[in-house]
């Protein structure tokens, strides 16, 4: 018997820039970009992850953060899938800027917003606006296993002409009975019949659209307000909130225990930062972060959320001490090889930095 020599499969890292194949407009202001390795190597990450783009805008680079909207079920490419705001410049660059055949940094792919983590079997997916991405992947993911999926998948829009992914997830809830969707919108558009939800989110609709929710594992993701009246409605129903997953790249809600108050950052004390890649040293004081220091000095450094929760500032650490409150963007590994995160790290008295 003659055998052929099937070739190795190779990953792709962020030390490959992406290459731009297609541009696939959704909703308005809101686009699917789907990216390539230009070496055609394939796509590892877990449904719900984010990336970091490094977007070549006027003034300099530009780091943003945006979740990975396609599935690694699907290897042989990436997507992510974006939402101009009002006062946007990154994705509003991408919109106007970026095609098929252009090539970007990225750095990633990161982040813990995963059902992967979880023994869970039944799902409640909670989402408003762009939020929707992270549980496009999810349940992309879960339908691609080929099993019979239990979700109960709960979007809120403006109106229905701005739900994004609506076409394709009808078209995976067709094909099976384990998906139950629910659209919930605000108003209207004109000349065109609404038969399915309409208003806000609350106690009486999670329990019209999954009676059973406290038998579910529950993800949310969108704007903050939005997930706190979903963590609000929630608590009030009696839920096991421990089983309560979100995920947002806005100002995020503590969880580190407050440091003593004898260690943290004095806004009378100095410090020094030593910036040992770029032979750069710069006084500051000890309420300053690694990041503001950097910039102030002229010291390039990427940066995404600037909360501690992305991990894309992260950098090591060779000597001195800072007090540090992240997120999750780092991990205690990562903590105890001297790696810190610039957005959220204070020097405190005289700090060298590989950067």
């Amino acid at each position: 018997m003659q055998y052929i020599d099937q070739p190795t499969l190779a990953f792709w890292t962020d030390a490959e820039p992406l290459e731009c194949v297609s541009f696939l407009p959704e909703t308005p202001n809101t686009v699917t970009f789907t990216f390539q390795a230009p070496s055609g190597a394939l796509f590892r990450f877990d449904p719900g992850q984010f990336l970091t783009l490094e977007l070549p805008v006027a003034g300099g680079p530009l780091h943003r953060t945006y979740t990975i909207s396609s599935s690694p079920s699907r290897p042989m490419s990436l997507s992510v899938t974006v939402k101009a705001q009002e006062n946007s410049i990154g994705t509003r660059w991408m919109l106007d800027n970026l095609r098929p055949g252009m090539r970007i940094k990225a750095i990633g792919a990161a982040g813990d917003f995963t059902y992967l983590k979880t023994r869970a079997s039944k799902f409640l997916f909670i989402s408003a606006g762009s939020g929707i991405t992270p549980m496009m992947s999810m349940t992309t993911h879960i339908y691609d296993r080929g099993s019979h999926p239990d979700i109960v998948f709960v979007n809120c829009a403006k109106r229905p002409s701005e739900i994004i992914f609506r076409e394709r997830l009808e078209h995976m809830a067709s094909r099976t009975s384990g998906i139950e969707l629910a659209w919930i919108v605000e108003g209207t558009d004109k000349y065109q019949p609404w038969t399915g939800y309409k208003g806000v989110l609350n106690q009486l609709m999670l329990g019209l659209v999954a009676p059973d929710y406290l038998d579910r594992e529950v993800f949310c993701c969108g704007p903050e307000p939005f997930m706190q009246a979903v963590r609000e409605a929630l608590a009030g129903l009696g839920f096991d909130m421990a089983r309560y997953h979100q995920e947002s790249f806005g100002a995020p809600i503590p969880t580190q225990t407050a440091p003593p108050e004898d260690d943290l950052p004095d806004e009378t004390a100095t410090a020094e930062v030593y910036f040992a890649g770029s032979d750069v040293t710069a006084s500051c004081s000890e309420t300053d972060t690694i990041m503001s220091v950097a910039k102030a000095s002229g010291v390039s450094i990427a940066a995404g959320c600037t909360f501690g929760i992305c991990g894309t500032c992260k950098l090591r650490k060779t000597a001195g001490e800072v007090h540090m409150v992240h997120n999750g963007g780092i991990t205690e590994d990562e903590i105890a090889e001297g790696y810190i995160l610039a957005c959220c790290s204070n020097p405190k008295g005289q700090v060298t930095v590989e950067l």
